[in-house]
């Protein structure tokens, strides 16, 4: 895992990113961060990043079908070798949801609380 110090995002999965971006910059004090795909774009505010996925991104692709209600969205932690938290998580018993997608961001997977709340594993392309 990555060190505690640093930020941790919330990705929201939206229809139009770049709809997204203007409400988050324009209304809410927030500034962008990247904006690296028409699929993709991050926003910053203060300590909060949020993630912005269409539905083109492999953020969005990674989501499960049975989760596209409100309530699909997860927290987005940064790993620096996803392959191995995968390894260590499942050896631990806990529960993934899908397969390891990757897209031109870099590599993802979905693990579960036990509630059932989506966690994401990210590492990316480049640091």
């Amino acid at each position: 895992m990555t060190t505690t110090d640093e930020l941790a995002g919330v990705r929201y999965i939206v229809d139009d990113v770049d709809a997204a971006v203007r409400f988050y910059t324009d209304h809410l004090g927030f500034t962008l961060h990247s904006n690296p795909a028409p699929a993709f774009a991050d926003v910053v505010r203060g300590p909060l990043r949020v993630l912005l996925s269409g539905p083109a991104s492999s953020g969005a692709r990674a989501t499960p079908d049975d989760s596209a209600t409100p309530g699909r969205n997860r927290i987005h932690l940064v790993v620096d070798d996803l392959d191995a938290e995968i390894d260590r998580l499942r050896t631990a018993g806990l529960p993934f949801r899908g397969d390891v997608v990757a897209g031109p961001g870099g590599r993802q997977i979905l693990l579960t609380d036990p509630a059932g709340n989506l966690i994401e594993l990210f590492e990316p392309a480049s640091r």
